[in-house]
């Protein structure tokens, strides 16, 4: 009997070690990012903001962080804006890993439809270097109009802006300067689709949603949900269902996903372009999206001397970080020195996300490194 008590009460003890030290675990994972989840609260109350969320992935730890504020819960589903330009440029990065596409040939040689612009390249594409007028200082520029329209298709779109001459006083020589955003992502997109015989929708899932298991994400036309009005489109309510189906999705900018979905893409690019055992990306591609090719083609920057870009990666020059925010309040960021990265979503504007992210990077990445 005194045997058998011996042993419950090892046994008890032993449980209640092994639940202390889970508890510690925890505490001290909390711990570490109190000050990140004090400064994301305090400024969702200060600028009557609906919501946040924020998660902070590790390449070799996986999720270190993941928390919501106000109204946000997980699973929601947001709109993404121009964060969906790192998503665009890996698909042809991986039409390139598949000998569909070459970045660096002209598009003219690789689809028929390209003749109007014979020396633009995907890659200078990709890097908002293309010479087609950009988003600035016209959003809605005449000639490129149909970027922001469900109707048509991708194809003819992007045909209409290759080979329309109301550009032609506007453009410049491929390679010469930094001109951000706008038709030459469609452009890219019809590339995708001309060369590989799928929709975009197709591909998206076929390298992204099916390896990943990233079911939330996908694309619409923003000119389904745009009203005019500033700020994030609130007739999206989280639903991509409620949303005109189109044949025309805005490539740089009409993403959504659920907040933990794109977090398994930003792991991706952490861990060599695998998600779980397939590889979705290789090494090669990644480092060709992470480099500053503004800077190796053309000494370019893009609007300053310590801010370069990529293929869809702003890149900040002074602390290496490279980060893909977008108009409605989502910002993904990648510290590829200290192998992790973060993605805020506040549903709101650029300069919204922009200030949040500005008050607690360093507090994310004292979290990470210190932990």
């Amino acid at each position: 009997m005194d045997r058998h008590l011996r042993l419950l009460q090892l046994a008890v003890l032993s449980l209640v070690l092994v639940v202390s030290a889970c508890s510690s675990s925890e505490t001290t994972q909390s711990d570490d990012f109190d000050a990140v989840t004090q400064a994301v609260q305090a400024f969702v109350d200060e600028n009557g903001l609906t919501g946040a969320s924020l998660i902070v992935v590790h390449r070799d730890d996986g999720v270190l962080y993941e928390e919501y504020f106000g109204e946000f819960e997980p699973g929601r589903i947001s709109l993404i804006a121009s964060s969906s330009k790192m998503v665009a440029a890996g698909v042809l990065l991986r039409l390139q890993e598949d000998g569909l596409i070459d970045l660096d040939a002209p598009v003219a040689d690789q689809v028929e439809w390209a003749t109007g612009n014979p020396d633009v390249t995907p890659a200078q594409l990709l890097s908002n270097s293309s010479g087609l007028v950009g988003l600035g200082p016209n959003f809605l520029y005449a000639p490129y109009v149909c970027q922001w329209s469900p109707d048509g298709t991708l194809n003819e779109c992007a045909t209409q802006i290759f080979t329309t001459a109301d550009d032609d006083s506007d453009q410049i020589t491929p390679d010469t300067e930094f001109r951000y955003g706008g038709a030459q992502w469609q452009v890219a997109g019809a590339v995708a689709e001309s060369a590989s015989g799928k929709t975009w929708d197709e591909l998206i899932n076929e390298i992204y949603v099916e390896p990943c298991g990233v079911d939330s994400l996908g694309f619409i036309s923003l000119g389904s949900v745009l009203t005019g009005s500033p700020g994030y489109p609130t007739t999206f309510a989280g639903d991509p269902g409620g949303i005109e189906p189109t044949q025309n999705p805005n490539i740089e900018g009409g993403g959504y996903v659920s907040m933990s979905d794109y977090a398994e893409l930003l792991l991706m690019h952490l861990r060599g372009g695998t998600c779980g055992s397939t590889q979705v990306l290789s090494q090669e591609s990644l480092d060709t999206m992470h480099a500053d090719r503004i800077s190796t083609v053309y000494g370019g920057d893009a609007g300053g001397s310590d801010v370069g870009y990529g293929m869809g990666w702003w890149i900040d020059r002074d602390t290496g970080r490279i980060a893909d925010p977008g108009a409605f309040g989502t910002v993904p960021w990648l510290d590829l020195d200290d192998g992790y990265g973060a993605y805020l979503v506040v549903e709101d504007d650029s300069d919204t996300g922009q200030t949040l992210k500005e008050q607690i990077e360093e507090m994310v990445h004292t979290a990470v490194v210190e932990r």
